[in-house]
């Protein structure tokens, strides 16, 4: 395995724990999931050079504009969280109350 695996991985793995313990601020969960999916792009872009496939380089792309929208959804939730509870603490959101 090769130092650049290595960190690709390690970064995932990281935020993927910091996701799991640091459940305080929805802030911090989304900032944990926009490092998983910034480790995952770094990951589809290098793969594409290291097997010599062009046909996978519009990979990256596609998980870009996923990333995107999922970074645009997550600030909206957090935007109407904060308004409606006055605070972005994942304790306060409760699935089962309307």
């Amino acid at each position: 395995m090769s130092f650049l695996h290595l960190s690709f991985y390690s970064t995932f793995t990281l935020s993927g724990l910091g996701l799991a313990f640091h459940r305080t601020h929805l802030i911090s969960a989304l900032l944990c999931l926009e490092s998983m999916m910034l480790s995952m792009y770094l990951a589809l872009s290098i793969w594409p050079i290291e097997n010599q496939a062009t046909s996978f380089t519009l990979t990256p792309v596609l998980m870009l504009a996923f990333s995107a929208c999922e970074a645009g959804a997550g600030l909206a939730m957090l935007v109407a969280s904060t308004r409606t509870h006055d605070s972005d603490h994942l304790h306060n959101l409760n699935l089962l109350q309307c």
